[in-house]
């Protein structure tokens, strides 16, 4: 498969089309909605131009449909551009340690697109990754303790930090597992 790289925006536009077949008015709303100007780089810039390319490199689809007397234009994400978006969560959230990252936000907000197993792989690695960072920092600032307070300072904030994506993590793949065991106890309530 070729790499094709998602920009910040493409990347929110897709997942928003990937919930639903939708125009480009419904996905300003989700937008407006989800308040996703304020915690993402979407700013109020107009999506159709990335609907525009996103259609042409494939990742979409479009058709005409009547809408109160309307004509307006429906896109739907392609299997191609659904596997690029996939590709695209799963980077981000098995890559994350730590830093604010408004990707890695977008990204969390899709992880229910990937499977279980691929949920729990992702939440993993990055939590290996934080606490491989934050043993990092404590073992720099044990080495150099007597640093001053602006000095340590710049190691203890990262390190807190760290300590609550820890917690955070930790809180998300057990959240995973366990609704994953409730709906198993569920399905066999169900079939029993």
């Amino acid at each position: 498969m070729q790499k094709y790289e998602l920009s910040h925006v493409a990347f929110i536009v897709l997942g928003l089309i990937s919930e639903e077949n939708c125009n480009g008015k419904i996905i300003d709303e989700k937008i407006e909605e989800r308040g996703m100007r304020d915690w993402t780089s979407i700013g109020k810039s107009s999506i159709y131009g990335v609907l525009k390319k996103l259609e042409k490199d494939g990742l979409v689809n479009s058709w005409i449909e009547e809408l109160d007397n309307r004509m307006i234009r429906v896109y739907e994400i392609t299997p191609y551009g659904f596997e690029i978006l996939k590709s695209k969560i799963k980077l981000i959230l098995s890559n994350y340690f730590g830093r604010h990252d408004e990707d890695f936000y977008v990204a969390f907000s899709m992880f229910p697109l990937l499977s279980l197993e691929e949920q729990i792989s992702v939440f993993s690695n990055s939590l290996s990754k934080i606490k491989e960072q934050e043993k990092l920092l404590t073992n720099m600032l044990q080495e150099n303790s007597d640093f001053p307070i602006n000095v340590t300072g710049l190691f203890k904030h990262p390190m807190m930090i760290l300590k609550t994506n820890i917690e955070f993590f930790e809180w998300v793949i057990k959240k995973i597992v366990e609704d994953n065991s409730s709906v198993k106890k569920s399905n066999k309530r169900e079939r029993g």
